[in-house]
């Protein structure tokens, strides 16, 4: 054999390989050393892991009530993702994560999560809990005072995490992604890709 043959025959065993892979639109972040749990309390009062959704795909974001844009039409399109995924809806659960604990009581987040879908879970924790979290996952947030007395905004990251159904954290979804392209890594992810 020659050396181009050779080097032929190895590039498309390369390629081969490659065509395994799942073909996700948002960033396949599978193995990370990180994000790999929390430990919340749901806005019903219970304690909540990654565990308990175990057998479920699992959307996690982190936010605020009060955030006046990247949060409400993250979770629009989450809910457009589950209609759009029809009976398998059933098995994803979207997680909304506050990073405003002062502010976000539980029947605030219940009401909130509940105007997007009846199915969402809002998570809350102390501020302890809540800033170990988001180091755990990576998430940047800063509070930003506002220009009435103890009024602030939070600047926070935008990205969503998807877990598949064995609770490993698999993507990060850029704000923005499109609803056809979220429920298609979905799909991959119930399909146990």
């Amino acid at each position: 054999m020659t050396l181009r043959t050779v080097l032929l025959f190895c590039l498309s065993l390369l390629l081969s390989s490659c065509s395994d892979a799942p073909a996700f639109k948002a960033t396949d972040i599978t193995g990370v050393d990180w994000g790999k749990d929390f430990a919340l309390t749901d806005h019903l009062g219970q304690a909540r892991r990654l565990s308990d959704f175990k057998g479920k795909v699992v959307v996690l974001f982190f936010g605020y009530t009060q955030c006046p844009d990247v949060c409400p039409t993250t979770l629009s399109a989450l809910r457009e993702v589950l209609l759009q995924l029809g009976k398998e809806a059933d098995q994803v659960q979207v997680v909304f994560a506050t990073l405003d604990p002062a502010r976000d009581t539980p029947a605030l987040l219940a009401e909130y999560v509940s105007a997007f879908h009846p199915g969402f879970i809002g998570l809350y924790g102390n501020e302890t809990t809540t800033a170990a979290t988001a180091r755990d996952f990576k998430v940047f947030y800063a509070k930003h005072p506002g220009t009435l007395p103890g009024s602030y905004s939070i600047d926070h990251s935008t990205g969503s995490y998807a877990f598949d159904r064995q609770g490993r954290l698999r993507l990060l979804i850029r704000h923005g992604e499109t609803i056809d392209n979220v429920a298609a890594d979905l799909k991959l992810l119930l399909a146990g890709k």
